[in-house]
């Protein structure tokens, strides 16, 4: 996994505090729809980056990102959003140190479980710097006042990496974490429990971890997967669902699913055999939504030569998957999608880019995919490359939430957009 050292950097921005969404920002507008892009104001600092974007019950949105303002140490934050009431209080953090790793693509998480609790994950340097970084729990009582804990959710001492993590809930105290795992990359014999056959290979792993942070047994899904894409969770009818990139011997790098059924990991299936063989991690992870039965993998494929996002359903939890419709293709399309899923429609943000710059694009579709019923140019950006990052989406009955870093004269700063009627 060691490509993912290379999008590790630091940007920064200005943004000031606002308690609510612009209402007299002008609104991206579609003839094809009803659903317009108002300026949501956030409260990240200069330097911020990596965001993440989750509901929490009490009608809250959850925003998490990386601070890595100049002459600073990194910070991981967050804030807490109601419609209603605007942000609840200063951005709190964390966690804070030299150790704390911001990547563009692999970010941090946050969760919020029944019982009130709020969990965060990062990555973390190794002592010493061995070279290699871990996967990073924690865990706040008190609506994440103090996080007194740190747990390391993988539990070798090699100086490997460990990332690209997804969260659930479990049950209403516990958590959920699957991971990419750089374990077996030096050669070294599986451990006991393990498959073997892959010596050298990302694997990717999942485990429990109950309210005290104590762990359970790692399980291993699969013992080749690719090394640096990003994994996606989904909360279906019948349990977790977990859509990741898999990487076959002879390099086909399609997506694939599993689920966790009456406490057992299901065979990983393929979402479609798109057969896109590339010799290098493409850094595109499926994004993953679902609503009962239903479940919705967005995915970027270079298979056959043409950049082509592509969105397809389930309607029994991830058993099967029909035909996949094309949100995008050509050029231009650069993936890095987010997908959300309401009684209504099925929402799905992604990124292009072309001579003119970047482009954040937000489109719906009727549930069961066969019609699109909207599409809209969210933002212009500034950033080029990888320096805008993955976006983020969140819906609830009003409509949809979206994050996402953009670039002006070099620097970074987190925007928002509350997408309604």
């Amino acid at each position: 996994m060691d490509t993912r050292t290379a999008f590790a950097f630091a940007l920064a921005c200005t943004l000031p505090l606002l308690a609510a969404c612009k209402r007299d920002a002008a609104p991206a507008k579609s003839a094809t729809g009803d659903y317009a892009a108002q300026t949501w104001v956030l409260p990240a600092e200069a330097g911020s980056m990596a965001p993440d974007l989750v509901l929490a019950p009490g009608e809250r949105v959850l925003l998490s990102w990386i601070n890595r303002r100049e002459g600073r140490r990194s910070a991981l934050q967050f804030a807490s959003y109601t419609e209603r009431a605007g942000w609840q209080s200063q951005p709190r953090t964390i966690a804070v140190g030299n150790s704390l790793i911001a990547n563009a693509a692999d970010t941090p998480h946050l969760l919020a479980t029944p019982d009130g609790a709020l969990w965060a994950q990062w990555l973390q340097r190794q002592p010493d710097d061995a070279g290699g970084y871990d996967v990073v729990l924690a865990r706040s009582r008190d609506g994440g006042m103090a996080w007194t804990q740190i747990t390391r959710v993988n539990d070798d001492a090699q100086p490997v990496e460990h990332g690209f993590a997804a969260l659930w809930p479990d049950g209403a105290d516990a958590l959920g974490i699957a991971w990419l795992d750089g374990r077996a990359q030096d050669g070294a014999a599986p451990a006991a429990g393990d498959h073997a056959g892959h010596a050298g290979a990302t694997q990717l792993r999942a485990n429990r971890f109950d309210m005290s942070l104590n762990r359970g047994a790692d399980a291993q899904l699969d013992a080749r997967a690719c090394d640096c894409c990003q994994t996606a969770v989904a909360m279906t009818a019948r349990g977790p669902l977990l859509a990741y990139r898999d990487r076959s011997d002879d390099e086909i790098r399609d997506i694939a699913v599993t689920r966790l059924d009456n406490g057992v990991w299901t065979a990983p299936k393929p979402v479609h055999a798109d057969g896109w063989k590339i010799d290098a991690c493409p850094v595109a992870g499926p994004a993953l939504a679902a609503s009962g039965d239903t479940a919705v993998v967005a995915w970027y494929s270079e298979a056959g030569g043409t950049p082509t996002l592509r969105l397809a359903r389930s309607p029994n939890s991830g058993e099967r998957f029909f035909a996949p419709v094309t949100l995008d293709a050509g050029a231009a399309v650069l993936g890095r999608a987010a997908v959300a899923i309401d009684a209504q429609q099925v929402w799905v943000a992604w990124l292009r880019e072309d001579t003119q710059g970047q482009a954040l694009m937000l489109a719906r579709y009727t549930p069961d995919l066969s019609k699109p019923l909207q599409k809209i140019e969210v933002a212009k950006l500034g950033a080029r490359g990888l320096a805008s990052g993955y976006p983020k989406l969140a819906v609830d009955a009003g409509g949809a939430w979206l994050v996402w870093t953009d670039v002006v004269k070099g620097v970074a700063h987190l925007k928002g957009a509350r997408i309604a009627r």
